[in-house]
């Protein structure tokens, strides 16, 4: 096992990535099947989504219930755990709110329409912003 020296490395390697946070913040608004959950983040992939709710579930930051019912029916939910993680979501979307103008999205008017967006257009913006994060051409990978 890893030691962690600094909290913030841990709280990222629980947490942290692409679609983690993701799933977390509509997991915060409460119960959720596996099918809404597809459905609110756009272009991730089952096998994805599958992964990390498999991580998450590990790391008992969100609950799995599995009815033995035909078609099979799971939802997730936060565990006491995961509710600990409500105010650093919260911090999150409220920085994000307050920053979208910078980088060039538009205000959304529901949860859903946030990541409407593909993810190459948001990567395309942000590198017009930070060209920095674009890879320099001198660099072989």
């Amino acid at each position: 096992m890893e030691e962690y020296y600094c909290p913030v490395k841990l709280t990222t390697d629980v947490i942290g990535g692409k679609w983690k946070p993701l799933i977390l913040f509509y997991l915060e608004g409460g119960t959720k099947r596996f099918g809404e959950l597809h459905k609110l983040i756009p272009g991730m992939t089952k096998k994805m989504l599958t992964q990390h709710l498999r991580d998450l579930e590990r790391d008992e930051v969100i609950h799995r219930k599995v009815y033995a019912v035909v078609p099979p029916k799971v939802e997730y939910s936060l565990t006491k755990h995961g509710e600990s993680l409500k105010p650093i979501l919260k911090l999150m979307s409220a920085w994000g709110g307050t920053h979208r103008k910078r980088y060039g999205i538009p205000k959304s008017k529901n949860r859903m329409a946030i990541h409407s967006n593909s993810s190459r257009a948001s990567t395309t913006s942000l590198r017009s912003i930070f060209p920095s994060r674009a890879r320099s051409p001198n660099i072989q990978g």
